[in-house]
């Protein structure tokens, strides 16, 4: 007689395992230190940090929330402050091309000074750029096109 076996049972994996590779909370916080450490210290981030509080603090934990979300884990910042709205809350900064790349270059430099898998850090790099690009809103951009050629009712 044969012992029936249990089928194995294998969970999901998470809709974005990023939170868990990078190291959690406490990496994501030391990300955004070096991100910020980047803005003010790099000569092409001027104009962007230009557009920042004297006091970076509060920004810094609005970040680390954002961000641990982001990357799938704990939700507080959705819970705190609601939907992120990205495009919406960035709409009184002027950002084009060239403060989207000061952004990235901050970025780009504190990933690769907190996150040792090669691997990871380019999915991040990878994935901040889609989100960088999607916030700008230059005129020159493929969201104000969709604004100027809506078909208007006669």
């Amino acid at each position: 007689m044969q012992i029936p076996v249990a089928p194995t049972v294998t969970s999901a994996p998470a809709a974005n395992p990023h939170f868990a590779r990078i190291g959690g909370a406490d990496a994501i916080a030391y990300l955004v230190e070096r991100f910020y450490l980047h803005m003010d210290t790099r000569p092409e981030a001027a104009a962007i940090r230009a557009l920042h509080p004297a006091d970076l603090a509060p920004v810094k934990a609005v970040l680390v929330r954002f961000l641990c979300e982001w990357m799938g884990g704990p939700q507080d910042y959705s819970a705190e402050r609601g939907h992120p709205r990205l495009r919406r809350k960035h709409l009184g900064f002027p950002i084009g091309a060239s403060e989207r790349d000061a952004w990235l270059l901050c970025m780009r430099l504190a990933l690769r000074d907190t996150v040792p898998d090669a691997e990871l850090a380019g999915e991040l790099e990878h994935a901040f750029f889609k989100t960088a690009d999607f916030i700008r809103n230059d005129r020159d951009h493929h969201h104000d096109h969709h604004r100027q050629h809506r078909i208007r009712p006669a």
